[in-house]
């Protein structure tokens, strides 16, 4: 291992809206199977923002001061031995990664049957007591290391981990060419969606927010935009003259949104849930669910997509980049955090460098 410093500067909740820089201990050497990365670039996730919010994310509570972030890039600065990457290749000191942050066990009912997202012994970054990325280095499963070419920068290599979100999302939704869609929340998880639903061959995507700046960009990549106080589930329903849309994909916060997906969608219609509710609770209309006879699908991260995302980004068929609307250095992440949880300022999507 090359030499690096005795401390590092890391990121750590502490409790709500308590995020601190702090000088903690850099990692020791690799284990068996293990890296240690030089963090790169994070992006604030929506779910960052709930853990900041409430220091808790569903039923798990933060403990203790904990590292957050969970999108990111990095390059290998030593590996342990018998260390093989996402691709069961060799990976070597000096390689450009995306990083998977689950860490799943490889041998439960689920990852045998091709789950990894549903494994029952998963850990992962910045999930307490796991922590996260918003820190210069740290200790990650050779596994969870995805090698990316010179093509694709930092940035883009980060935001590898919210487009495989989002490409889970869109293969549970099963898009047909010529679907209609509706998309709740215009955040990256939501543009992305979108992105990947009109190549997959929708027709008509409507998309709405509650952030104008953030339905000028779905409008520019073919989305028909519709702010929440202008009534989505009417305009909807007057669009598609009471039919409904085919397919609803809830990409927000998961409280109102989530009734609104199921009386977007027309009977038989597919409605799949993305976002993360605040207060751990789903709610919706029964009555409206069961007549329409839905396809109700909650999508949980994702699962051996890596790959296709490096794919589409090499291909040029997804715009990761304009997503990107604010930059911070690590000794900043307080600020980064603050100005996102208040999204202030245009924000759309917030990354960390280290």
């Amino acid at each position: 291992m090359r030499s690096v410093p005795d401390f590092m500067l890391a990121a750590r909740l502490h409790g709500p809206r308590d995020l601190r820089v702090e000088r903690v201990p850099v990692p020791g050497p690799p284990a068996v199977g293990q890296v240690l990365l030089r963090v790169k670039t994070t992006g604030i996730c929506g779910s960052d923002l709930h853990s900041y919010h409430d220091a808790r994310i569903g039923d798990t509570a933060i403990e203790g001061p904990l590292a957050l972030g969970h999108e990111f890039s990095a390059v290998v600065e030593a590996a342990g031995p018998e260390v093989s990457d996402g691709g069961h290749q060799p990976l070597a000191a000096g390689t450009r990664v995306a990083v998977d942050p689950a860490q799943p066990c490889g041998r439960c009912e689920s990852c045998d049957q091709g789950h990894p997202n549903l494994c029952c012994r998963l850990h992962f970054c910045g999930n307490y007591p796991d922590g996260g990325s918003l820190c210069e280095w740290l200790h990650m499963p050779a596994r969870s290391c995805y090698p990316v070419p010179d093509a694709i920068d930092d940035t883009q290599a980060a935001l590898i981990e919210p487009l495989g979100v989002a490409i889970h999302a869109v293969d549970l939704a099963k898009v047909h060419v010529g679907n209609t869609v509706a998309i709740i929340g215009a955040g990256a998880i939501g543009l992305m969606i979108l992105e990947l639903v009109r190549l997959s061959g929708a027709s008509t995507v409507f998309v709405t927010d509650k952030f104008p700046w953030r339905l000028a960009l779905a409008e520019r990549w073919g989305a028909r935009p519709v702010l929440c106080d202008d009534d989505p589930v009417g305009l909807v329903s007057r669009e598609t003259r009471g039919r409904g849309v085919d397919i609803t994909i809830e990409a927000a916060w998961a409280d109102h949104s989530v009734a609104q997906a199921v009386e977007m969608a027309r009977l038989g219609g597919r409605v799949v849930l993305v976002g993360i509710p605040g207060d751990d609770r789903l709610t919706m209309k029964h009555s409206t669910a069961r007549r329409k006879g839905l396809t109700i699908r909650l999508s949980r991260r994702m699962k051996h997509v890596h790959q296709r995302a490096i794919g589409l980004i090499l291909g040029g068929r997804v715009d990761l980049s304009t997503l990107v609307s604010h930059r911070f250095p690590l000794a900043q992440a307080a600020d980064a955090f603050r100005l996102n949880a208040a999204y202030e300022d245009g924000v759309v999507k917030v990354v960390i460098d280290s």
